[in-house]
């Protein structure tokens, strides 16, 4: 196989990687990690028989990903103590997320920039800690950037910390303010679940706990984290790959989608039910229904009878997940483009994108 589907099949059904010759393995290992999912590999595959160097390979890997890890939840703490005064929750999201609430889709999850999301009337008072006796930094100080960030984008402009060198994102809402689908970031927040002081809830089981709970009061922060609900975490995920971007780093969100849903689905019977209320709640039903097909298509997951009417365009979604040589080289160059400008399209309008790029290009 020629593409990515070998680091699915993989992933998929460990015991595939058992007629692999040295080729297919150096392919294997070389897709994994273009596409950021070597740790979630060598996680998959710990304790299987495997050539020597490659054994080898994948327990740097796992050694690697633990050291993000510890790094990440570090950084997310020293966040957490910026912002102990801000009164608001302070909501975890994606790998680090996923890390800090015990779930699947953290193991061996790769994890960058720490990402975090407010409410939009608290980020003054966020960016002022952060950037005051937090330490953090702005990357770049450029006028048109810091005003498109602040007057269209989900998110602040990205700081990073000077002593530290870590970025992250301080989001108010999970989409561009000009994209289609508007997600109610208030009801995200409102429902959003703390975790202990020493991290490690399940998620899952916090929220099925009692079936009929009543109902949470605001989430406040003083000095707390928190994570989404199951069904916000699922359409955050969907949102991130299907309805921002141009996929690029999909194929690793796809694997979070596949994980997060099957571990909700097995902890509440009525979990797909919900997402599909919470999904429409968001306008996000279409991205979080064709992230279910897609991730049915490829990692076999279960979804409901009805979510599993094909669609059209799916293949094409596949097509670019997949579109890796045995190199980890980039394929399938027209499709990559028409996901390029699909992306900007998704994020503004025609007239609003035209001046956006004429902007970027006359800047150099």
């Amino acid at each position: 196989m020629s593409s990515a589907r070998q680091l699915v099949a993989a992933l998929r059904d460990p015991a595939s990687v058992q007629s692999l010759s040295g080729e297919g393995w150096t392919a294997l290992i070389t897709i994994a990690r273009a596409e950021q999912l070597l740790g979630t590999l060598a996680c998959k595959l710990q304790g299987m028989d495997m050539p020597p160097p490659i054994a080898a390979a994948l327990a740097d890997a796992r050694l690697n990903v633990e050291y993000q890890h510890r790094s990440a939840l570090w950084e997310a703490d020293c966040a957490r103590r910026a912002l102990s005064e801000y009164p608001g929750a302070v909501v975890l999201l994606k790998g680090t997320a996923y890390v800090a609430a015990g779930l699947r889709a953290g193991e061996g999850r790769h994890i960058g920039d720490l990402d975090i999301l407010v409410a939009a009337d608290g980020l003054p008072e966020a960016e002022a800690a952060l950037t005051g006796n937090g330490g953090w930094e702005w990357v770049k100080e450029d006028a048109y950037d810091d005003a498109y960030y602040r007057d269209h984008m989900h998110e602040l402009p990205p700081l990073i910390h000077k002593e530290r060198d870590r970025m992250i994102d301080v989001h108010h809402t999970i989409l561009p303010l000009t994209a289609r689908p508007k997600p109610d970031a208030a009801a995200m927040l409102q429902d959003a679940i703390p975790l202990p002081p020493a991290g490690g809830v399940r998620v899952g089981q916090a929220y099925t706990a009692d079936k009929n709970p009543p109902p949470a009061p605001p989430a406040t922060g003083r000095g707390e984290l928190f994570v989404f609900t199951p069904e916000d975490m699922a359409c955050h995920c969907a949102a991130h790959l299907m309805a921002d971007g141009d996929l690029t780093g999909g194929l690793r969100n796809l694997w979070d989608y596949h994980c997060l849903t099957q571990e909700f689905a097995e902890q509440t019977t009525d979990f797909w039910a919900q997402l599909e209320r919470r999904a429409s709640h968001h306008q996000l039903l279409p991205a979080v229904q064709r992230a279910a097909r897609v991730s049915a298509h490829l990692f076999g997951t279960e979804i409901p009878p009805a979510w599993r009417k094909a669609h059209w365009q799916d293949g094409y979604y596949s097509r670019r997940l997949l579109a890796r040589d045995e190199w980890g080289r980039g394929t399938h160059k027209f499709t990559r483009l028409l996901f390029y400008i699909r992306s900007h399209w998704l994020r503004m309008p025609p007239a609003m994108l035209a001046r956006h790029l004429w902007t970027k290009w006359r800047k150099g």
